[in-house]
């Protein structure tokens, strides 16, 4: 059997173009619903690479839809209870979105990323060792690279534009921007699913050393988790039997595409270097591995 063709961009007539994300591409459906396309695109360093990673857009799709699904006690998400062929119809349309397309409630998305960290790693390691905190939050001296916190800390950011950096804030900036309850309760809502995944994560051999999380809210202010939720795109995964503090643990994530670009004489903007076949191939394989582990475990 072989592998399904890459998608680098999903091409839908039968639907309108909302717009294009880094790796999703959306579409409208009526006024209360919209179509959600993960395609096989990498962004890296906030840069979109030119080469995709085969078969990363279904993966992404089936383990935010398997957490969301697991996550439904604690806060309800956009998933919509319509197929998708009521939707695509057209069956040579569907077939390149197949595995890889959620039909979405039409929510009003936050303007924070909701970032939880559990270990100590990335810009949050590079902070810590410059203020002894991350991202304002004071953290017990002598913490090592990769250490887990003694309780995971959120530290929300702004969304950027597509090519932007995101930028962290403060939790006091969140109430700024949504007002005091909400935020609390995206940063309480952030925290419950963050701990809930990692101790099941863990059970299966992963790591989840930090993650991000998008919400949105409907006409009467219900909070839904939307985008994506815990995937090797959103999180970093480390797998458990080589976890050692001190040292950067290889992970089950795009860690290894931004460790081979961070050899390369490349200024992170855009346009994005090529991938090498077997990097992307890696990256895929360890993307696949992960999805198994957390879905059929």
């Amino acid at each position: 059997m072989t592998a399904p063709e890459a998608l680098y961009q999903s091409t839908l007539s039968s639907l309108k173009l909302r717009a294009r994300g880094k790796v999703r591409d959306i579409y409208d459906i009526d006024d209360k619903h919209m179509l959600i396309v993960t395609t096989d695109r990498l962004s890296a360093f906030d840069v979109i690479l030119p080469d995709p990673i085969p078969g990363k857009g279904r993966v992404l799709t089936n383990v935010s839809n398997f957490w969301f699904k697991k996550m439904e006690h604690v806060m309800p998400n956009h998933l919509a209870d319509i197929p998708l062929e009521q939707v695509v119809p057209d069956a040579a349309e569907r077939a390149q979105i197949e595995g890889r397309a959620i039909v979405v409630k039409l929510l009003k998305p936050l303007p924070v990323e909701a970032i939880v960290r559990g270990y100590l790693i990335g810009s949050g390691w590079k902070d810590y060792q410059k203020s002894g905190a991350v991202c304002g939050i004071k953290l017990p001296e002598g913490l090592h690279q990769a250490q887990q916190l003694p309780e995971p800390i959120y530290t929300p950011s702004t969304k950027a534009e597509v090519g932007d950096h995101d930028e962290n804030v403060s939790f006091e900036r969140t109430v700024e921007l949504m007002g005091q309850e909400l935020a609390e309760k995206v940063r309480d809502a952030s925290l419950r699913l963050y701990k809930e995944a990692a101790a099941y994560a863990k059970e299966r051999g992963i790591i989840i050393a930090d993650t991000k999380f998008e919400f949105g809210v409907d006409d009467n202010g219900v909070l839904y988790l939307i985008d994506e939720a815990l995937t090797p795109d959103s999180s970093r995964f480390w797998p458990a039997d080589q976890y050692r503090v001190g040292i950067s643990p290889p992970s089950f994530d795009k860690q290894y595409v931004r460790d081979y670009l961070e050899t390369l004489d490349w200024d992170k903007t855009s346009p994005g270097p090529h991938l090498p076949a077997e990097v992307a191939g890696y990256c895929a394989a360890k993307y696949h591995e992960a999805e198994v582990r957390l879905t059929q475990g």
